[in-house]
């Protein structure tokens, strides 16, 4: 099965792939690495023009190294998850101290990089060099979670297992074996979604166990979900970051009274940025790191 399975999947994704930006020729692996911390939770259409600002700006790391960190914050805009980009800069702080500016294509030496998880050391290694590894993302899960198992939805995302079944598909050919991974993402990215598949659609269609068996309703353990935006902690750090990018000065506590009425959220906010050196304390006020 493994071999007509990634068939399947390979000539379906040259067929169908989506032109984007870090699948061109001549992308560079440091695209790829602000590519994939950029895409973390956050859709393709927001990423592809924050992308295309930051490498015409900082087109090596050490263009981004040799700026504070918080013009990288100032530069995220509103992709959510800043930390995110306090991490990127640090990477890029490392790479051009340790690497001479080079992006490793080494999976330990690019886990070994500040806010460099297990997913995006892989992806890199393998979306820019070339390198044979299993790389999992959601909808890579989704997809063996349904063609595979039979389930309708993946569950919680343990990496030893999770790992261990995209090593079973993987193509032993280079060239395949990494079309094979940006193949299954991009099946469960734009076919086998989470809400509405489109099964019609799908080069897996006649091998689907989760088809076969009825589209049976999941009912085995679910991922937390996370509460909702409105009203969170989540959105009084975001507005008070959009001021203090918008500013080049501190913004005093008083300037962020406007911000958001209740003095104790905001103060909590406020309070978790500094902690999470996302807003330092500076002449009476706060402003960016």
């Amino acid at each position: 099965m493994p071999d007509a399975f990634a068939s399947l999947v390979v000539d379906w994704y040259h067929a169908n792939r989506r032109d984007l930006p870090w699948r061109r020729d001549g992308f560079t692996a440091w695209g790829t690495l602000v590519s994939e911390f950029m895409l973390q939770q956050t859709p393709v259409s927001r990423v592809i023009p924050r992308l295309e600002e930051w490498l015409t700006r900082w087109p090596t790391p050490a263009d981004v190294a040799a700026v504070p960190p918080g013009e990288a914050v100032r530069a995220w805009q509103s992709l959510g998850y800043p930390r995110r980009a306090l991490w990127l800069h640090a990477a890029a702080v490392a790479i051009t101290e340790r690497h001479g500016g080079v992006v490793p294509d080494d999976v330990e030496a690019l886990l070994d990089l500040p806010g460099i998880g297990d997913y995006t050391a892989r992806a890199v290694a393998v979306f820019a060099y070339g390198a044979r590894h299993p790389v999992v993302d959601t909808n890579i899960r989704r997809v063996i979670a349904r063609a595979v198992d039979g389930q309708g939805e993946p569950s919680p995302p343990n990496a030893r297992r999770d790992l261990a079944a995209m090593s079973a598909l993987l193509p032993q050919e280079l060239p395949v074996a990494a079309a094979f991974n940006a193949g299954m993402m991009e099946l469960g990215a734009i076919v086998c979604v989470a809400r509405s598949p489109r099964c019609d659609d799908c080069p897996l269609a006649q091998q689907c166990a989760w088809r076969a068996a009825g589209y049976p309703t999941y009912e085995g353990p679910r991922k937390a979900v996370q509460k909702k935006y409105e009203g969170s902690d989540r959105q009084v750090r975001g507005r008070i970051l959009a001021e203090l990018r918008a500013s080049h000065i501190p913004v005093t506590p008083e300037e962020l009274e406007d911000v958001w009425p209740d003095t104790a959220q905001r103060e909590r906010a406020l309070r978790g940025l500094v902690e999470d050196g996302l807003a330092v304390a500076e002449g009476g006020g706060y402003t960016l790191p």
